[in-house]
């Protein structure tokens, strides 16, 4: 038996390559993309893969700029290329030169899947979403303790609301079993929500974050129980997961979606920045209407020293008349004139006396007025706000709008009277069904 040809490793490889060129080449191949990255080069490795199998794939720069989309894992995806083998590593490898999108993929397909059946059942109404309170009394955040996401969050909120205390429930937020646990995560934070919790204020807001990833890395983010335990939440929650493209089934359920994890920590709370602008404003309103109302009661005060500056005059002018007089019948007047000048200085003295008193009475009424004057507008303006909202809470709830979301209608005659019990129908009479988007005639058959 003659023995095999002994070939060096290099040109074994390249007779493969050259068969694999001759055989196979052009090729395309269909499959869901994995492991996607592109190198500072500009270059892209992944690898294409099915249930049973997997090839590597480069695909160098020139070609990558010529893609309308950019590749993400998971996607299902057609290429065109060449097979051959890399040298250096003997694989198989095909250099792709053309990629176009071939479907969802089986990921994305099952995302798609979900949130149909979820916005279906409503999760995603905008009518059950909450507004976000302004200066809530305590944060709530789920996330992984040692992520990046974290350390923006609270970073963000060090800057903007370092009065606010933060409380954390750490999970896992990637890879099996993180689902379960930010299902726990945010049970704990529900807890820390009720307004007689004696070891911290209530938590008013809840912030679901992570960084970016791929769409398996997000994956636990798209777990149908978790979606329903953030839309029993008893307080507004904002879900900032990955960047500003990537969408999970979270984000639709959560009261507020937030591009990224920091955008998320922006919207919890205004700046107390602003807050303090919104104050200084007020305080200098204040200021003016202080000084606008001092002006005021210095001029009454003016108007009535100078009515009784006239007075005392007057008095004067008659004790006088009244001192010539006596001094004319008596014998010795200057002893008369004397005893009258003096009760005159008493007078006088009381006169100022009491026009002081009055004054420093006047500015004491003044400061009251003015401290109950801030006292009721900060009492009255939050409470009126806290009364403005629920009267909208009540509103809504009996918009009978939403009764016909639900999948209800309203039936009534050509007389537009309302139809509520069957014996109220006749054959061939005429009905009207109003539904959420319109009217449909409808006729009763028997």
């Amino acid at each position: 038996m003659k023995s095999p040809r002994a070939w060096t490793v290099s040109a074994l490889c390249r007779a493969v390559a050259d068969s694999l060129d001759a055989q196979f080449n052009p090729v395309s191949v269909r499959g869901e993309i994995s492991g996607f990255s592109r190198a500072a080069s500009g270059h892209c490795y992944f690898s294409i893969k099915d249930d049973t199998g997997q090839i590597r794939c480069a695909m160098f720069r020139r070609a990558a700029g010529l893609m309308d989309f950019a590749p993400r894992d998971g996607e299902l995806v057609e290429v065109r290329g060449r097979l051959g083998v890399y040298e250096a590593r003997g694989d198989l490898q095909l250099i792709v030169e053309s990629m176009e999108r071939a479907g969802q993929g089986a990921l994305f397909e099952q995302f798609l899947r979900l949130k149909a059946k979820l916005e279906g059942e409503g999760l995603f109404d905008p009518a059950h979403k909450r507004a976000l309170p302004a200066q809530p009394r305590a944060i709530g955040v789920v996330t992984s303790l040692g992520a990046a996401a974290w350390h923006d969050v609270v970073t963000a909120l060090q800057r903007r609301v370092p009065h606010i205390p933060v409380l954390m429930a750490p999970a896992l937020v990637q890879g099996a079993g993180a689902a379960a646990t930010l299902a726990q995560a945010l049970q704990n934070i529900y807890a820390l929500t009720a307004e007689d919790n004696p070891l911290c204020p209530p938590v008013d807001v809840i912030l679901l974050v992570r960084g970016g990833g791929s769409m398996e890395d997000l994956w636990s983010f798209n777990d149908e129980n978790l979606a329903r335990l953030i839309a029993q939440s008893p307080v507004p929650l904002i879900c900032g997961v990955g960047h500003e493209t990537d969408f999970t089934i979270a984000d639709f359920v959560a009261d507020v979606r937030a591009p990224t994890p920091t955008a998320a920590a922006e919207m919890a709370a205004t700046d107390r920045g602003v807050g303090l602008e919104a104050l200084s404003v007020l305080e200098q309103r204040l200021s003016r209407g202080l000084i606008r109302q001092q002006d005021r009661q210095a001029q009454r005060l003016d108007a009535v020293a100078a009515r009784w500056g006239v007075g005392l005059v007057r008095q004067q002018e008659r004790q006088s008349q009244r001192l010539s007089a006596v001094a004319a019948r008596l014998g010795r007047p200057q002893a008369v004139l004397g005893q009258h000048s003096q009760w005159l200085d008493r007078l006088a003295s009381r006169l100022l006396t009491g026009v002081r008193t009055q004054l420093v009475g006047q500015g004491h009424q003044l400061e009251r007025l003015n401290d109950r004057l801030a006292f009721n507008r900060a009492q009255q303006v939050p409470q009126r706000a806290q009364r403005l909202e629920r009267a909208a809470l009540r509103l809504s709830s009996v918009d009978p709008r939403q009764v016909l979301e639900r999948g209800y209608a309203w039936l009534s005659d050509d007389r537009g009277q309302a139809l509520t019990h069957a014996d109220q129908f006749q054959p061939g009479q005429a009905v009207r069904a109003t539904l959420a988007d319109g009217d449909v005639p409808l006729k009763v058959v028997s």
